[in-house]
C-alpha cells in the first residue's frame, strides 16, 4: 500500500503559525483587553493553539497579561494587552523645508517627534541624507538608550518611490533616480533593522487607518497637503499601491488643458493649482516677489492670520483654491469610492476656509457620497505613518530578535 502524505513541509507550518501569530497579536491590538477564551472565539483558532501562540508573545514581550476580570460568566479570565515596551519604531519625513522623526512603541503611544528646519528642495541629494541620517542617530540614541530594540525606520518621500527604495522621481525635492534606501542604510552603519522608503502620501494614509479620527475605515484616501500633493488610498482595509507601487500621484493630474505652470513642466496640474507653493503665490504675491520661497512655515501661519482676520482678499483667493481643491477631490471620488478623503499639512490647516467650497465642488462633481474632512494628526501624519509601517513584520507575525 502507498501512504500519500499532504501534510505541510516544515517552512509551510511555520508560515501558517506566522500567519495565526499575526491573527492574535491584531486581535489583542484592536479588543484590548481580551482574553484568550476571547481570541479563540472571535478568530476560530482553536483554544489550545491560542495559548500556545500568546505565550510565545508573552515571552516575545509583545502581549502581557494584566490581571483577572471578573465581569463574565463562569470563572474569572486573565486579561492580556498589548506590551511591546522593549521595542520601538521610527518614521521620518522629508518636507519642503523641514525634516521629521516620530518614534511609537507596539501599541502606538507616542515616544518622542522632533522637527528639524532644513530646505530639502535646495540641498543635494547627499546633504539631505546626512542630515536625515544625524536626525535618525538622535532619535535612535534616545530610543535605544531607554533599552528599547528598534524594529524598523521608514521614511516618507514626496514622488515616485519603487519598491526597493529608489526615489525615481520628486518634482518636489528635484530628486529622480535617488537610491535613498540604500544611502541612508549605509550611513545608519547597515543596522539590523529594515530601512525603508515609501511615498509620503502612502505613509499618511496608513497613519490615518491605523490612528487618525476615521481609524478603521475599510475605504480611505488621505490627501497630503505640502509642496507636492499625493493621495494615500486604503482600500478593503489595504493600502493600494498599483501594478509598480506608484499609484495615487494625483499631484500631477491635470484640472484643466490651460492654468499655472507646474514643477513637472505641464500646465494646469493639480499641484499647480492647489499645492503649498501655489497657495503661497496666490495668496501672497508681495512674498514671492522677493524670490522663491524655501521656508514656507511663516507663510501658512501668515495666511491663517489673516484670513483668521477676515480678510477679504485672502477669503476670495482660499474659496477658489478651495474649489480647485474639491475638484481634485472629486476624481479620486470617482475613481476609487472611499467613504471619506482626508486632507492633511496646509490643507487641514486651512481647512476653516478651504473646505466649504471644497466640499460644494466635490457633491457637484462627485458620482456618489463621499465625505471630505479635515486630518487630526497634524503634520507629522507621514512619519507616523512611517513609524507605523516599520511595525509590518512584527504584526505579520514574526517575532522580533532580541
Amino acid at each position: 500500500m502507498i501512504s500519500v502524505h499532504n501534510e505541510p513541509q516544515p517552512t509551510e507550518l511555520g508560515d501558517v503559525r506566522m500567519a495565526n501569530r499575526a491573527v492574535v497579536l491584531r486581535h489583542v491590538r484592536v479588543h484590548a483587553p481580551c482574553s484568550r477564551a476571547d481570541i479563540a472565539a472571535h478568530t476560530g483558532l482553536n483554544k489550545a493553539t491560542v495559548s500556545s501562540l500568546v505565550t510565545e508573545l508573552i515571552e516575545g514581550r509583545l502581549v502581557r497579561e494584566t490581571g483577572l476580570t471578573e465581569h463574565r460568566i463562569g470563572r474569572p479570565a486573565t486579561m492580556l494587552v498589548l506590551d511591546g515596551e522593549p521595542y520601538a519604531a521610527l518614521g521620518m519625513e522629508i518636507g519642503g523645508d523641514e525634516l521629521t522623526v516620530v518614534a511609537i512603541d507596539l501599541a502606538g503611544t507616542r515616544l518622542l517627534t522632533w522637527r528639524r528646519a532644513f530646505a530639502a528642495p535646495a540641498a543635494a541629494p547627499g546633504d539631505t541624507v546626512r542630515a536625515l541620517a544625524a536626525l535618525a542617530r538622535r532619535a535612535l540614541n534616545r530610543v535605544t538608550g531607554q533599552g528599547r530594540t528598534v524594529l524598523g525606520l521608514t521614511v516618507g518621500v514626496p514622488g515616485l518611490v519603487d519598491a526597493a527604495g529608489r526615489v525615481e522621481l520628486s518634482t518636489a525635492l528635484r530628486w529622480r533616480g535617488v537610491d535613498l534606501a540604500g544611502e541612508l542604510r549605509a550611513a545608519l552603519g547597515d543596522p539590523e533593522y529594515v530601512v525603508g522608503v515609501d511615498n509620503e502620501a502612502n505613509l499618511a494614509a496608513l497613519a490615518e487607518h491605523r490612528h487618525g479620527a476615521y481609524a478603521g475605515t475599510g475605504h480611505l484616501v488621505h490627501l497630503t497637503g505640502g509642496t507636492g500633493v499625493g493621495a494615500g488610498i486604503i482600500c478593503a482595509g489595504r493600502l493600494l499601491r498599483g501594478g509598480r507601487g506608484l499609484a495615487g500621484e494625483l499631484g500631477h493630474l491635470p484640472l484643466a488643458a490651460e492654468g499655472p505652470r507646474c514643477a513637472c513642466g505641464r500646465l494646469g496640474c493639480v499641484e499647480a493649482w492647489v499645492g503649498l507653493p501655489a497657495v503661497i503665490a496666490r495668496v501672497l504675491p508681495d512674498t514671492v516677489a522677493d524670490g522663491p520661497v524655501t521656508d514656507f512655515l511663516p507663510e501658512l501661519d501668515r495666511v491663517e492670520t489673516l484670513a483668521r482676520q477676515g480678510d477679504p482678499a485672502v477669503l476670495a483667493q482660499l474659496a477658489g483654491i478651495g474649489r480647485h481643491l474639491g475638484h481634485a477631490v472629486s476624481m479620486v471620488a470617482n475613481l476609487v469610492d472611499p467613504e471619506v478623503v482626508v486632507v492633511g499639512g496646509h490643507f487641514a490647516t486651512l481647512g476653516a476656509w478651504l473646505l466649504p467650497t471644497a466640499r460644494q465642488e466635490l457633491a457637484d462633481r462627485a458620482v456618489g457620497g463621499c465625505r471630505l474632512a479635515a486630518s487630526v494628526l497634524g503634520a507629522q501624519a507621514t512619519a507616523l505613518g512611517g513609524a507605523t509601517a516599520a511595525l509590518a513584520a512584527i504584526e505579520s507575525g514574526r517575532l522580533p530578535a532580541r
